[in-house]
């Protein structure tokens, strides 16, 4: 994300790989404290992850006047597919994005993506990102905050201070991972908690790790830190709920141990995490270990919308079978819906789908 918008703005820059570079490592460390990325350093200050307002005001530019036909919300599997289609229907279209590929950029290995045998989450929204540039669309990095109806325009709000209009919108923006809800859990961010085990997990090679939830992507984390970390304990709530071909190959796995019907109570650590309190029906126990990695699901990005358009009770945007939501222009794709499939294939699909209705849309109503 950092890099494609430097790249975007003409920004000359030094990319360092501290997955690869223990020294490197070290000293992104001392300079921020964190141990996780991106961190970046221009002239004598430092940016701590993929901060677009601050980017922005360091090297962005004024956004342009001009009404686009399609405003897409998020750059995920859905929102760059629907980007795709809207282009190909000669539609003036932006995408509007703090990254690209959204939650599927942390899958370590997708096997149910046709056309792979397997691939990882970051190879398929560089493949997903590369057909989009092929095209004449606006792909803008940052944040939106607000959306509102005027003068038959939507207008979005972005947390730079941009105001762009269009004449519809296609919410896409996904979801989030759901945290621990922990004392000190936003102090341990970075230093030793994740949210995303793909792109810390280099970063505990020969540490003690733990990850937290019993679903597929819990179980993938696992299975990929087992193979770099010292030892991985996971802390399951209940029981695994992953699928059998998951659990079968954790069975297989010596470095690993499975804590079920037990919840993280607590975090230790000075400066950086050095173990947690792991509590179930006999009691607790303290656990030592470098990192933690959160698996234990989403919440859909909706906050901006308040009652912009209808939701259900898990705040996913309510949709039709053909993307249609409660406001006439407003059209929704991928895990922000109340679509009970939460795959990535669906979100790409209805990405289309959202495009093509949105040209329809704007053929009968706009003219």
């Amino acid at each position: 994300m950092a890099k494609a918008f430097l790249e975007r703005h003409g920004v000359p820059y030094e990319n360092v790989d501290v997955d690869t570079d223990p020294k490197a490592a070290q000293k992104m460390f001392e300079i921020s404290g964190q141990r996780a990325g991106p961190v970046i350093t221009v002239d004598d200050e430092v940016i701590i992850g993929f901060d677009a307002r601050r980017l922005n005001e360091l090297f962005g530019e004024p956004a342009s006047e001009s009404i686009f036909d399609v405003l897409i919300v998020g750059a995920g599997p859905a929102g760059l597919t629907a980007g795709v289609y809207c282009a190909r229907k000669i539609l003036r279209t932006i995408i509007v994005s703090e990254d690209i590929g959204g939650q599927a950029v942390e899958s370590w290995a997708i096997e149910n993506y046709m056309g792979y045998r397997m691939v990882t989450g970051e190879d398929l929204m560089k493949k997903f990102e590369e057909q989009v540039r092929n095209f004449d669309l606006r792909l803008e990095l940052d944040r939106v905050t607000g959306v509102a109806e005027e003068d038959n325009f939507f207008a979005v709000k972005t947390i730079s201070e941009s105001i762009l209009k269009a004449k519809c919108l296609i919410l896409a923006q996904g979801k989030r991972p759901r945290k621990l809800g922990v004392p000190q859990e936003e102090q341990y961010m970075g230093r030793g908690l994740s949210i995303c085990s793909t792109c810390d997990g280099p970063l505990f090679k020969a540490k003690k790790v733990a990850v937290v939830g019993g679903g597929n992507s819990a179980l993938q984390t696992v299975l990929e830190l087992s193979e770099i970390a010292q030892s991985v304990s996971l802390i399951v709530r209940s029981t695994i709920r992953a699928d059998p071909v998951y659990v079968k190959k954790l069975e297989s796995k010596h470095n690993v141990t499975v804590h079920l019907n037990s919840r993280v109570s607590a975090l230790h650590g000075d400066r950086l995490l050095t173990g947690i309190t792991i509590m179930d029906g006999k009691g607790e126990q303290t656990v030592s270990v470098d990192g933690v990695f959160i698996e234990i699901g989403w919440l859909p990005n909706t906050e901006l919308l308040g009652g912009f358009v209808e939701m259900n009770d898990e705040k996913e945007i309510v949709v039709d079978i053909n993307c249609h939501t409660s406001r006439k222009g407003v059209f929704a794709a991928g895990d922000v819906t109340s679509v009970k499939g939460k795959q990535i294939i669906i979100a790409a699909g209805d990405g289309a789908k959202a495009a093509l209705e949105a040209s329809e849309y704007l053929m009968k109503e706009m003219g």
